[in-house]
């Protein structure tokens, strides 16, 4: 049986898109399947798992019936996609709290450095079938 991985990421800033991008162009197997947090799909399970409907600061990864957030979502997404990228999970080793304080700093800094659109980025029709509404 496939694991369902789904990648929720805030949809109008620049460095989250690039970063689906990046996971697409990486995941040569075809296991992902992506939605905005500001999506139906994204809102839905924000408020199913009690977390801030409102705040868009953190990617969040599930995988089958579990979820993470912030560099534990990053680093396990990293896990999956092919090449050196992979190798980024020796960063596990790292405590969660202290990886979080850096993943927060970039999260809290990445409108500003990276700029966001005024509205979702929205697939090309080829990649559509990824995206969950």
């Amino acid at each position: 049986m496939k694991t369902r991985k789904i990648i929720l990421f805030d949809g109008i800033c620049n460095l989250c898109n690039q970063s689906v991008q990046f996971v697409i162009e990486h995941d040569n197997k075809n296991q992902f399947q992506f939605a905005s947090l500001q999506s139906d799909f994204g809102q839905n399970f924000l408020k199913e798992n009690n977390l801030d409907a409102a705040q868009f600061d953190s990617i969040v990864f599930i995988e089958d019936d579990k979820f993470y957030t912030k560099s534990s979502a990053a680093l396990k997404i990293a896990k999956y996609l092919d090449g050196i990228t992979s190798w980024l999970t020796i960063f596990m080793i790292v405590p969660k709290p202290l990886r979080d304080v850096v993943y927060s700093f970039i999260a809290k800094n990445r409108y500003r450095w990276f700029g966001k659109q005024e509205s979702c980025w929205l697939p090309s029709p080829e990649l559509k079938a990824k995206f969950l509404d």
